[in-house]
């Protein structure tokens, strides 16, 4: 009997053994499972960048990438800056620009590799409030406006900002024509408020410069969809005519020349003259004309040329070419200048939750890849469609509902 008892517990027990290390083998294959599975993710988060943070390259609209990252809030990085050229990096008016982007925001971060060819943004808060900026010889103070003009309508406080610079060169808008064109243009587009101002204090043409103009701007709580569709008839053309450092007498011929063209397409036509002296007129010579033309539905067309003092061209010649850059302008169709696209096409993207639409005429290059990036940062799609009657676009968007917190409703 002892003996069976023995026999029974020894294959109870060994039962119990083969049971016990099935189970050590299935938990062991499930930690291995489980190991294998965080590991697997452990490298697919290495090998697929962040999603909230955008990666580009190049140095092209290097503008534009940082206004979309401040308002979207999304960080950018920005690789092979000039890599290959020979003084690889920023240039010297891009990183003014960085500057001026951090004084008028707060909690900003800007990371620039040694070698200047690998920039790290990641986005503050809009504070704005009252700046003085030099921004330098490179660049326009256009150049800077471009960025300035959409940021400060969303900042924490209305922005009065003092620029100092070259006002009017061929490379980027003139003050002028942000003064006459855009700034009115964005007030009856999209109903901003009057309080949206340029003031020009004193001119600077290239190369020295020299000039300060004065930027105010409100705050708005949202920007309101638009239908801007109707091109209408031109009913009126206006100018501007401003020399400095030169004879007086170079105004009122670059007037005479533009308007022995204009004239013949429409009656109403008045240039104004602007002459300056003394510190008002910079540090170095210049002479130059901006039109600016209405239509019956409220849509504005400009063109400009400019002459700097080491550049034998006649006034004549420069109003002649002036007025016929205008009638071009007019011929490319559309409701917006051509020029003023891209700021037109981001207020339409950030707007209120709702359809906008607008006519344009040609396309430029550099609103073309402002539609890329506005996907790119407010994941908004921009509709095209050709009206071949008129040889114009019809883009219209659903707007990205970007709201201004820090602005009271009212």
């Amino acid at each position: 009997m002892g003996g069976k008892k023995r026999k029974k517990s020894s294959s109870s027990s060994s039962s119990k053994s083969s049971s016990n290390k099935k189970k050590f083998i299935n938990a062991l294959g499930k930690l291995n499972a489980d190991k294998q599975h965080d590991v697997s993710i452990q490298a697919k988060k290495k090998q697929q960048p962040q999603s909230s943070t955008v990666i580009l390259k190049g140095t092209k609209n290097f503008r534009q990438r940082l206004i979309c990252s401040l308002l979207s809030g999304k960080p950018v990085k920005i690789e092979e800056i000039r890599n290959r050229d020979e003084r690889p990096g920023l240039r010297p008016f891009e990183a003014n620009l960085l500057r001026l982007l951090d004084k008028m925001t707060n909690g900003t971060k800007i990371e620039i590799n040694v070698t200047g060819t690998t920039l790290f943004f990641r986005p503050g808060f809009i504070t704005g409030g009252k700046i003085r900026h030099d921004c330098g010889t490179e660049r326009g103070i256009g150049y800077y406006l471009e960025a300035l003009i959409p940021l400060a309508l969303f900042a924490k406080s209305p922005v009065k900002a003092t620029l100092l610079g070259i006002t009017n060169d061929n490379h980027d808008l003139s003050v002028d024509l942000i003064r006459t064109a855009l700034l009115p243009g964005l007030q009856k587009t999209f109903n901003l408020p009057t309080s949206l101002q340029l003031k020009i204090q004193a001119r600077g043409a290239p190369p020295k410069g020299g000039g300060e103009v004065l930027f105010t701007s409100p705050i708005v709580k949202q920007i309101k969809p638009i239908l801007l569709v109707d091109e209408g008839k031109i009913k009126r053309m206006r100018g501007l005519a401003y020399s400095t450092r030169v004879s007086p007498q170079t105004a009122n011929r670059m007037v005479d020349s533009a308007r022995g063209l204009l004239n013949h397409w429409i009656p109403d036509v008045y240039i104004y003259t602007d002459h300056y002296k003394g510190e008002e007129s910079g540090k170095s010579p210049g002479f130059g004309l901006c039109l600016v033309s209405e239509s019956t539905t409220g849509v504005i067309y400009s063109a400009e040329e400019m002459a700097m003092g080491n550049q034998a061209v006649l006034p004549e010649a420069l109003g002649r070419k002036s007025a016929e850059l205008l009638c071009e302008e007019i011929s490319n169709g559309g409701c917006v200048d051509t020029s003023c696209q891209s700021i037109y096409f981001l207020l339409m993207a950030i707007s209120e939750e709702s359809v906008s639409k607008i006519r344009a005429g040609k396309l430029s290059t550099y609103s073309i890849q402002f539609l890329r990036h506005l996907k790119d940062f407010f994941a908004v799609t921009f509709k095209v469609k050709a009206d071949t009657d008129s040889n114009t676009i019809l883009l219209s968007c659903l707007g990205a509902g970007l709201k201004n917190f820090s602005k009271k409703s009212t």
